[in-house]
């Protein structure tokens, strides 16, 4: 399998956009490319999939095996001609000090070939102590190539490749020089979707052909086909689905994207038809046995929302009426009062009476541990469930206003209890009313906690 891993010496290189630009750029070609991002991420992986016309899939030690990650890139990697795997943050960096979740963890773990993006803006000479540093680092690691990124000009670039030709055995694969068309906007947790973005094939084409050609794609194609063998492993990738018995109404449209593949996925394995509608624009709620609202950035539409008072009307009567639901973060904020930013408001769905406040810092961020309270919604057997801890992840610049006030609503429980991370209150995530479980945390479906086949037996159990 060819295939490289697409990191940099720290956060902001540029790195995406690269990225980005190979994958189209070898789509272009003709080279059936498969992307994967490291880490918890959502946003990246959307404009990967559009690079690619494939399904970006994560590699993610927090919610992964380390065979399950190896499955999942044979997997999805068995019919195309080339694998890449964008990392997060810089090479080395990650949760654990001794580095076993970084970028550099998962070249090792799936023995792949390295391509190192820097950001050359003020660098020269100094270029090459760093490379020589990060080969030093971690010989257990192929670091095969760089990419020059954001080159001052011809002079700059001449000077970086001689300096890297004198004193490193790395190839320079590129040189990218600063350019305005590279700069994808964006907001606070990084570029704009690509379900936002209303130019985003336009942006992707002109990102593509100014790689096609700063970048020596051919060089880039070689290095791929240095990767060793992909390490064996017992763990399958489930393929078999169910008869179709139920349907959920799951939110797609641009205030709502942030889903995981694997994830709906496993809903289609678990025999459920997955409806989509548009929470901006649809004035009906679909015929559906449950609802699935995921994150997203309602902030932006707010007014929108707003302006589809049929649609939030429906959703909070089929929550009173029973019907199961589950939406995270951005999901979370719509089933709201109101969500409050730069001074405005807009009315929400108001299901769970509090008030959603937008603020200048995150108010959560990064990996959490759930375990689940005795009042957990989804699981029958509540015994040996309290025992797990859950992995997921968070990232959210909103909060409660009136946290008291949503405290001491008895009809009000939280299905789980922080071990690590800012969940709700702090120290309570999983909002529960009714049939609706509504949790700033992201879940994942994976083999440390398979939350779709749990959730779809609660639908079973409630529709019968």
């Amino acid at each position: 399998m060819q295939r490289l891993l697409i990191s940099a010496a720290h956060k902001s290189s540029g790195k995406t956009t690269i990225t980005i630009g190979l994958c189209a750029a070898l789509r272009a070609r003709a080279v059936k490319t498969q992307a994967y991002k490291k880490g918890p991420d959502y946003i990246d992986p959307m404009w990967l999939s559009r690079a690619t016309e494939r399904d970006c899939h994560n590699l993610d030690f927090q919610t992964m095996s380390d065979d399950e990650m190896l499955a999942t890139l044979s997997h999805y990697s068995k019919d195309a001609d080339i694998s890449i795997i964008e990392g997060n943050k810089g090479l080395f960096d990650g949760v654990a000090l001794d580095g076993s979740n970084s970028n550099a963890a998962i070249a090792e773990l799936t023995k792949t070939p390295i391509i190192l993006v820097i950001d050359t803006q003020g660098m020269t000479r100094g270029i090459a102590p760093l490379l020589l540093g990060y080969q030093a680092f971690n010989k257990k690691i192929n670091i095969a190539g760089v990419i020059l990124n954001k080159v001052g000009g011809p002079r700059h670039e001449q000077k970086l490749r001689d300096v890297i030709n004198q004193y490193t055995n790395i190839p320079v694969v590129g040189a990218v020089p600063r350019l305005k068309e590279l700069n994808i906007t964006e907001r606070h947790l990084g570029l704009i979707p690509s379900n936002e973005a209303t130019n985003t094939d336009d942006v992707i084409a002109k990102i593509a052909s100014i790689i096609e050609k700063h970048v020596d794609l051919d060089l880039l194609i070689k290095i791929a086909t240095t990767a060793e063998t992909l390490p064996t492993t017992k763990y399958q990738i489930s393929t078999q689905q169910k008869p179709i018995t139920l349907k959920v109404g799951i939110a797609r449209d641009a205030a709502f994207g942030f889903y995981y593949p694997g994830d709906l996925n496993a809903f289609r394995t678990e025999g459920v038809e997955l409806i989509e509608f548009d929470t901006l624009n649809d004035k009906n709620l679909p015929n559906v046995d449950a609802l699935f609202i995921g994150g997203g950035f309602p902030e932006s539409w707010m007014n929108e929302l707003e302006a589809n008072s049929s649609l939030r009307q429906q959703i909070k009567e089929a929550i009173e009426s029973g019907l199961p639901t589950y939406a995270e973060c951005g999901g979370l904020m719509y089933l709201s009062r109101t969500i409050n930013w730069e001074g405005k408001q807009a009315q929400m769905v108001g299901v769970i009476t509090a008030d959603i406040e937008m603020n200048e810092k995150p108010q959560g961020r990064g990996y959490v541990s759930l375990k689940r309270t005795k009042d957990f919604l989804w699981t029958a057997n509540i015994a040996d469930s309290k025992k797990t801890v859950i992995p997921a992840h968070e990232f959210h610049y909103s909060a409660f206003k009136d946290l008291d006030s949503l405290n001491s609503d008895s009809n009000i429980k939280y299905a789980y209890e922080m071990k690590r991370g800012s969940g709700i209150t702090g120290k309570h995530d999983g909002l529960i009313y009714k049939n609706l479980l509504a949790n700033y945390a992201h879940l994942r479906d994976t083999s440390r906690y398979h939350w779709v086949s749990e959730f779809v037996k609660f639908i079973r159990q409630v529709k019968s």
